[in-house]
């Protein structure tokens, strides 16, 4: 199997779980429990993809200027700073750490 086939497998895939989404009846997510859990799923999803960008390298963890950069832009968006000063700051503190060294 090739990666386009792949590619568009995956994507038939998300838009058929996209559907079904969308015939589950409204009132079943009026449940506390089943709005909590899916609230902090989703939470729990995006500290996950961070953690696997910042710290990810193939199979190893790797420590280099992305996790200052990370560090220093949940300070920031901590402090209510806006998006795209955070993401701008960031990304100097990034290529100022990757200059240094």
């Amino acid at each position: 199997m090739s990666t386009w086939n792949v590619v568009i497998l995956a994507s038939i895939i998300c838009v058929g779980l996209k559907a079904v989404g969308y015939l589950i009846p409204p009132r079943a997510f009026e449940h506390p429990t089943i709005s909590r859990i899916a609230n902090l799923l989703t939470v729990a999803l995006l500290a996950g993809l961070i953690a696997v960008q910042t710290l990810g390298a193939g199979q190893s963890i790797q420590v280099d200027a992305r996790v200052p950069a990370v560090i220093v832009a949940a300070g920031l968006y901590a402090l209510r700073v806006p998006f795209v000063v955070v993401v701008i700051v960031a990304a100097g503190v990034a290529a100022l750490i990757r200059a240094l060294t």
